[in-house]
């Protein structure tokens, strides 16, 4: 049987997007060193889209008309294995084999991990595949809908933009795409200048909101000002920060990959329960 998506408050949302946080650091501890603060930008929404907007089933994860999160930046695997982890899918044990050698918790995620819709590692292919899922859910008479996540950086891939047209030109009103913007990447801020991306996406046709990626509140309401309107794809710009959720880690200028010395990771717990007290 399927699960419809509770309508918890936004204060319940950010308790757990906390709780999201504090799964990445204990994750994270042993490793000395990840892609913890994409992880941790992107808390707010994951805490949305799989605690208030998936219609999803832990139990059943192949369900046929779930709707599917696409996860196209591989790399931020931290972060949807913590999500899968609250939401039922990867048991409390699991978590400590992340990124080990042989785990089923690779460091870019692989898709025989159940509620994994997609292998990661090359950047700009997921949205190509949402769009393909979309139409096959239309043609199906399927009424699950496709939410995909890219960043900002992906956008310097040609076969976004493919994408792109290609679902404006079959309006795929069942596919969202979420796009991260941070403004990073692994050589420092983002390499080419890619605003204004709201209205870039408008012009390739999506019906498009842009909203504080770290505001819960907003991130919802971009999902209920969007949910009604018919005919075209939408995409939500989310604006993020790094490391969000711990000052030490927003102010750190490579946060592309962090690397952490053993004794740091305490600390960073210590203040990420300290701003969120």
């Amino acid at each position: 049987m399927a699960v419809e998506a509770a309508r918890p408050s936004v204060a319940q949302l950010e308790a757990e997007a906390l709780e999201l946080r504090r799964t990445m650091l204990r994750m994270a501890a042993d490793k000395g060193e990840g892609y913890i603060a994409q992880g941790l930008d992107i808390a707010d929404l994951l805490a949305v889209v799989y605690f208030r907007e998936l219609r999803h089933d832990p139990r059943d994860p192949d369900w046929t008309e779930r709707d599917r999160f696409v996860l196209s930046i591989g790399h931020y695997s931290i972060a949807l294995y913590a999500a899968l982890h609250r939401a039922g899918y990867i048991p409390e044990e699991a978590l400590e084999t992340f990124g080990l050698n042989g785990a089923d918790l690779a460091l870019s995620t692989f898709d025989d991990q159940p509620g994994v819709e997609i292998t990661g590692g090359s950047l700009g292919h997921g949205l190509g595949q949402a769009v393909g899922m979309a139409l096959g859910y239309r043609l199906d008479g399927n009424p699950g809908r496709i939410l995909c996540l890219i960043s900002d950086g992906e956008l310097q891939e040609g076969s976004i933009w493919e994408a792109a047209m290609a679902g404006a030109h079959h309006g795929t009103d069942n596919l969202t795409v979420l796009i991260d913007s941070n403004g990073i990447q692994a050589d420092g801020p983002t390499v080419l200048r890619m605003e204004p991306i709201a209205d870039k996406w408008r012009a390739f046709g999506w019906d498009t909101v842009e909203v504080d990626g770290n505001d819960v509140g907003a991130i919802a309401g971009a999902f209920d000002d969007l949910r009604d309107r018919d005919g075209r794809p939408k995409a939500i710009v989310l604006r993020t920060t790094p490391g969000s959720g711990i000052p030490t880690l927003e102010r750190r200028e490579r946060a592309h990959f962090v690397r952490v010395e053993p004794a740091e990771w305490s600390a960073l717990l210590e203040e990420l329960e300290r701003e969120n007290g």
